[in-house]
């Protein structure tokens, strides 16, 4: 393809070279990639900086840079160097361009939010394929395209690796999209280059908080809100206390949901959950609930517990209802889609329930834990850790939630990445001890759960908070495998999940 192209949509400056004399053979942002004929971005990341090796890529025969700042190349004048103001941006623009555009072919949904992206992208896809859509998705565990199933690294791809993604869904017959979209993706611009038909906000609280991610709260939520600058339609949560920032500038309609009959705009949630009652089976919490607003259907069934799952249904409800997905096709979807690692039971004991979940910060974890006090447990036992290498806060303040809302706390590893693990559970044991909550540390995980189980009493319910999805754990740069499913099914020396 002609570099000019590929440049098509991009203001630049040439540096060097003739770019209309440029074919390129591919488009690479990893220097150790770099091939002949290639179109080389410099890209600057946490760790490395692509400008660095400039001279490197263009010894293996690149056939032009798009650089945002001066770069040494040796002796090459046939090498053309373009200059941008963002190279990120300009490798989104590039890659839509080098995919022939497919998002033109898709409608793709986005959803953004603190908690509940994954859950409601997989509750969307079950009602949406029941409503006769041919869906892929796109997440923090997997992107899903038709039969295949291809394990996430990221929650929301670079940009080549999305654009890419969305050509093969193309030329898989898909028609919609599904997917969730980090902050980080918004303020790294990995999904510049399309318009979402559909920007979707599940709600807001302060995370992602550091050194390696965002500087404060602000800067957290302006991330979250550039979604909503890139999309025809939105479907939001009226209960946030956020929503009008997160509506800042924005120019899309939209249509609001929530639990309260008038949303934080002063205007009326235009779906709302009314007559909400507990369904508690054995092996099985869920909540009943009846939608009314713009449309009412009545006796909605999830099969998971807590006033979260009615938000994620009712969003993904939303969702459907302004793709034209009938009544049926949302009620039974809601009530027989399950997602991984999120509210998931396992069936270890008839005295006893455990649960898996991925709630990893403070608001998700008080979140589930006043959830599950409602169906009254005769104890409820929280295990869980903290990744290593992020905000210490976090530490302290999911150790104050679960001394203050669990029975007992274990406390446990998670990913403690360049940190020891020892030191971490310090600072969690530091913010249970303000509450006075009950409290034992097992610093290997496996014993941890193993001790959970052993000691678990009639009535009691058991989450294992933190992994959800995960299959690893993440040690000096290394992941090393580690699904608590499995360990479940080691400790009972059988096959229970």
């Amino acid at each position: 393809m002609k570099l000019t192209e590929l440049l098509r949509d991009i203001e630049y400056e040439v540096i060097n070279g003739d770019p209309e004399k440029a074919e390129i053979g591919s488009v690479i942002y990893d220097s150790r990639k770099a091939e002949k004929n290639c179109l080389f971005v410099c890209i600057t990341g946490a760790n490395s900086d692509g400008h660095s090796f400039a001279a490197e890529v263009v010894e293996k025969g690149a056939a032009a840079l798009i650089t945002e700042k001066d770069v040494l190349t040796g002796n090459s004048p046939d090498t053309v160097i373009i200059r941008v103001k963002n190279t990120r941006y300009a490798l989104a623009l590039i890659s839509a361009a080098w995919f022939n555009h497919p998002a033109d072919s898709l409608k793709i949904i986005g959803v953004t939010g603190t908690k509940g992206k994954t859950t409601t992208t997989y509750l969307t896809k079950a009602i949406l394929e029941n409503a006769g859509h041919k869906v892929g998705l796109i997440g923090t565990i997997e992107s899903v395209i038709g039969d295949s199933h291809i394990p996430s690294k990221n929650t929301t791809p670079e940009s080549y690796v999305l654009q890419e993604t969305f050509r093969e869904m193309v030329d898989n017959g898909i028609d919609t999209v599904v997917m969730e979209v980090s902050s980080q993706a918004l303020m790294m611009d990995r999904t510049a280059g399309f318009t979402f038909d559909t920007g979707v906000f599940t709600n807001i609280e302060a995370d992602h908080i550091g050194p390696n991610e965002h500087k404060d709260f602000d800067d957290y939520l302006h991330c979250k809100s550039l979604l909503f600058k890139q999309c025809r339609f939105a479907v939001l949560n009226g209960d946030d206390r956020h929503l009008s920032d997160i509506l800042k500038d924005s120019t899309c309609d939209f249509i609001t949901f929530g639990l309260n009959k008038e949303n934080t705009l002063g205007s009326d949630n235009d779906l709302r959950a009314l007559n909400e009652e507990l369904i508690k089976v054995p092996g099985e919490l869920g909540v009943s609930f009846d939608i009314e607003g713009k449309q009412i259907i009545r006796k909605v069934e999830v099969g998971t517990p807590g006033d979260f799952s009615v938000y994620n249904a009712l969003c993904a409800a939303g969702i459907a209802l302004h793709y034209n997905a009938g009544e049926d096709a949302i009620r039974s979807a809601l009530k027989s889609a399950r997602v991984r690692g999120r509210i998931e039971s396992v069936s270890v004991s008839d005295k006893f329930s455990l649960i898996i979940d991925y709630a990893h910060n403070a608001m998700a974890l008080e979140s589930l834990l006043l959830s599950l006090r409602k169906y009254e447990p005769s104890r409820l036992i929280c295990l869980f850790g903290c990744g290593g290498n992020r905000s210490r806060s976090r530490r302290f303040e999911m150790g104050e939630v679960s001394g203050r809302l669990a029975d007992l706390t274990v406390i446990t590893s998670d990913n403690p990445r360049f940190e020891e693990p020892s030191a971490i559970i310090d600072d969690i044991e530091t913010g249970i001890k303000k509450t006075g909550g009950k409290y034992i540390r097992i610093e290997d995980r496996k014993e941890a759960i193993a001790w959970a189980i052993k000691n678990g009493e009639s009535g009691d319910l058991i989450i294992l908070a933190g992994k959800g999805h995960e299959d690893y754990q993440e040690i000096e740069g290394v992941k090393h495998p580690m699904d608590e499913r499995v360990l479940i099914n080691e400790i009972l020396g059988r096959k229970v999940v």
